[in-house]
């Protein structure tokens, strides 16, 4: 891709701006050029896009946004080390790069959005579940977000896309199952990136369920924690705090049942009973 964008190879602007990935911010640079296309064209066409970006580290994703012909990428970065890297990006596309030095935990990407986005990133590995909890629960929905494609380790795919009597399934699966379509798109081996992680990478494209089940965020965060604090035990047991037996009553479940064989359904009814 350094020849389709006429930007230097990444390897040499991480030398250059002397840009070790740092462990404490959960980095991993992404050098396949390959690669950062590959992903970027899971989230669909980009011409004429506002694309929202955490963690753009070097900018191998962003250039490949960018190249793909994005309207303007967002970029949300807490490592100062790698701004002027992406200057030099912002350069070569004069107004389609803003860069945000910032913790992107602290950010109000709603606010941020100012209008329909898609969410594309190589989530540093320490804030990715967060993240993309606070994107699934905003203020409004539908969403401020078209849909999101993202990075995380292999392991948060799966629960991501989890489903009931799956042995990944738990509060993660339910609330994406509840508000998204979500599917794993592609494995990225820990060889791609520098450092290489321990794990392999997997790429998930969601988009927003228009109508979900209505329930209260609140409740479902409630009922899934308690039930699936205690995955072993009888739902009985594991849901005593929030009324037991006859919350499952009310909700015309089972109490011999285990969390993991509820489905999302079944746990917006039992938050709506709450």
């Amino acid at each position: 891709m350094a020849a389709l964008d006429g930007l230097p190879p990444l390897r040499d602007v991480i030398q250059r701006h002397a840009l070790d990935a740092k462990k404490a911010l959960g980095q991993n640079f992404l050098l396949d050029l390959n690669l950062t296309q590959k992903i970027a064209r899971t989230a669909g066409p980009l011409e004429g896009v506002t694309v929202i970006e955490v963690g753009p580290g070097p900018g191998g994703l962003t250039r490949a946004i960018l190249a793909l012909g994005a309207k303007k990428v967002v970029a949300v970065e807490r490592d100062a080390r790698c701004l002027p890297a992406l200057a030099e990006i912002g350069a070569h596309y004069p107004d389609r790069l803003e860069v945000i030095e910032a913790d992107a935990l602290k950010v109000d990407f709603e606010q941020l959005a100012g209008g329909p986005v898609r969410i594309i990133a190589n989530l540093p590995y320490n804030v990715g579940t967060q993240l993309l909890v606070n994107w699934l629960l905003p203020k409004h929905w539908p969403p401020f977000w078209q849909s999101m494609t993202l990075m995380f380790q292999r392991e948060v795919g799966l629960r991501i896309v989890a489903g009931a009597d799956d042995d990944h399934y738990g509060r993660l699966g339910v609330l994406c199952g509840w508000r998204t379509k979500a599917r794993l798109a592609f494995d990225v081996p820990p060889q791609a990136f520098t450092p290489p992680p321990k794990v392999t990478s997997t790429v998930v494209h969601m988009e927003p369920i228009e109508n979900p089940i209505p329930c209260p965020v609140s409740a479902l965060e409630k009922v899934t924690q308690a039930a699936f604090g205690q995955r072993r035990k009888m739902l009985r047991q594991s849901l005593k705090p929030l009324g037991g037996e006859a919350l499952l009553a009310k909700a015309n479940i089972d109490p011999q049942r285990r969390a993991e064989t509820l489905t999302v359904e079944e746990f917006c009814r039992l938050a709506n009973c709450l």
